[in-house]
């Protein structure tokens, strides 16, 4: 799998993939969060649950996300500009103490204002260095790129953590989300993380929303925003400019239906 893998980063074969974000509030499309595809010619799909926790094992997880990262912010650079490009770190890039100006290089070369991406990093990543993570967050930050802790609240940080980092967005893990609809205890676990985040100016986005009443129930709670199969699934560059025109022209009908 590793011989794979360094075949398949050297001849340019893993591919972003992107699955929307759109606001429980008014229902507009917020951005997309670019995920990792790998379809090998002999082992056929590969996971990314697979392959990237080996690239940072076996040290390529750079080489793996440089080539990614160009690739998605080359391609949101051509999405409408009100649209960002969210895209996750790995734990091993978050102990490099270079990597903020390595992601800020990539996406001067690609393109893609600052201001328009959104860098996910998740609890357990952050603990493994607490002050290296804090400065390669703080230095993004500063630059204009906003910074989000995904899968919230299945992680190791402690809630001073949450507040002393330079972060812009939580993201809810799916595990509570799916639980909405029939377990009170995830309930009262979302309401309370939307309270507090409201208290702290931190956006919220809920992942793994499958369903028209998780979202109500999300909506209903204060979340901000939402990202699933119920939205759409991860989609290649192509398919993914089609949804965004597709999805354009609904929502101008619906309005010119409203004014009507």
């Amino acid at each position: 799998l590793e011989q794979a893998l360094r075949r398949a980063i050297s001849d340019d074969i893993i591919s972003p993939h992107y699955q929307p974000i759109v606001s429980l509030q008014d229902g507009n499309l917020l951005g997309f969060e670019a995920l990792a595809r790998w379809i090998d010619p002999e082992l056929g799909f590969v996971s990314p649950a697979k392959f990237v926790p080996l690239a940072e094992e076996r040290g390529i997880i750079a080489q793996l996300t440089e080539l990614l990262l160009y690739k998605a912010a080359k391609t949101a650079a051509e999405w409408p500009e009100d649209l960002f490009l969210s895209f996750n770190l790995s734990s091993a890039q978050l102990v490099d103490p270079n990597t903020a100006r390595e992601i800020l290089k990539i996406i001067k070369r690609a393109g893609l204002p600052p201001s328009r991406l959104e860098i996910e990093v998740t609890e357990t990543a952050m603990m493994s260095d607490p002050e290296t993570a804090e400065r390669v967050i703080a230095e993004l930050h500063d630059a204009g790129v906003r910074v989000s802790m995904d899968d919230f609240g299945t992680g190791q940080s402690s809630l001073g953590r949450l507040r002393d980092l330079k972060l812009d967005k939580v993201k809810i893990d799916r595990a509570f989300v799916m639980a909405l609809s029939n377990d009170r205890p995830s309930q009262h676990i979302v309401r309370a993380i939307l309270e507090m985040c409201a208290g702290l100016d931190l956006t919220v986005v809920a992942e793994g929303i499958e369903e028209i009443d998780q979202a109500e129930n999300l909506k209903r709670y204060g979340c901000h925003a939402g990202q699933g199969y119920l939205f759409g699934k991860p989609q290649d560059a192509l398919r993914t400019m089609s949804y965004i025109r597709e999805f354009r022209r609904i929502a101008k009908s619906d309005r010119e239906a409203k004014i009507a």
